[in-house]
């Protein structure tokens, strides 16, 4: 296996390995061969295909439909997100240490950012800085904050950190409503910093930016009196 390209021979099983391999070479919304072929093309039990295709739609990658078959689903964010979601409330993981992870993926990115050129991206971050400008409404500037970060990790040209990023805006954004217009010129200074330490191509201040960004959050959510507890919130940044 190449060492910088992960393949489906990462599991230890090898009939998740070729079943992975399998769902890899077909598009979403393609049907999968009947149990039956695919236990005699893999050289299987029925009992144990079923098994891993269990899984498989448990992930979110597949989905069975009642008398018409198995069909890939394809794996994004926001299925990973599903599962990974269930794992944090029967883990009773905090939203602070989800922060911390989200933190961490944050820096990241805005660091390897500020060693690029992406002007597609650069230009994404300054029309959300121009919809914070321009507006106060709460709904508004959440979507604007939304669009910003995404265009944030655009910029770092990471597809890891591009991929975890939305797996934890998916856990993360029904679980933490902030009131944004409460702090709106705050808002605006923290994410104009980021965007502006990006643009001058200068990580360490870009890494600034963003410690500075999170402090500000951390100072909303503490006002804000948020729920720690992820099974029992019902607050996004």
């Amino acid at each position: 296996m190449s060492e910088d390209v992960l393949t489906a021979d990462v599991f230890d099983d090898e009939l998740m390995s070729a079943l992975a391999r399998q769902v890899l070479a077909m598009s979403p919304g393609e049907k999968l061969p009947s149990e039956r072929e695919q236990a005699l093309e893999l050289g299987v039990s029925r009992t144990a295909l079923r098994d891993r295709l269990g899984r498989l739609e448990a992930m979110g990658v597949l989905e069975r439909r009642t008398g018409a078959g198995t069909f890939v689903r394809g794996l994004q964010p926001e299925t990973v997100s599903e599962s990974l979601l269930l794992g944090l409330v029967a883990s009773r993981m905090t939203l602070a240490s989800l922060r911390s992870v989200r933190f961490a993926l944050e820096r990241q990115a805005a660091y390897e950012a500020a060693q690029k050129v992406d002007h597609m991206a650069g230009a994404h971050m300054a029309v959300a800085l121009d919809r914070m400008d321009a507006s106060d409404d709460t709904d508004e500037l959440h979507e604007a904050d939304i669009a910003f970060h995404k265009a944030l990790f655009a910029a770092s040209g990471s597809p890891a950190l591009i991929f975890f990023a939305d797996v934890l805006r998916g856990v993360l954004a029904p679980h933490q409503k902030l009131s944004l217009a409460d702090d709106r010129e705050r808002m605006r200074v923290v994410h104009r910093n980021i965007a502006n330490a990006v643009a001058a191509h200068n990580p360490a201040d870009a890494s600034r930016a963003v410690d500075e960004h999170f402090a500000w959050l951390d100072e909303l959510i503490q006002v804000s009196k948020a729920p720690e507890i992820l099974a029992d919130s019902s607050t996004s940044h």
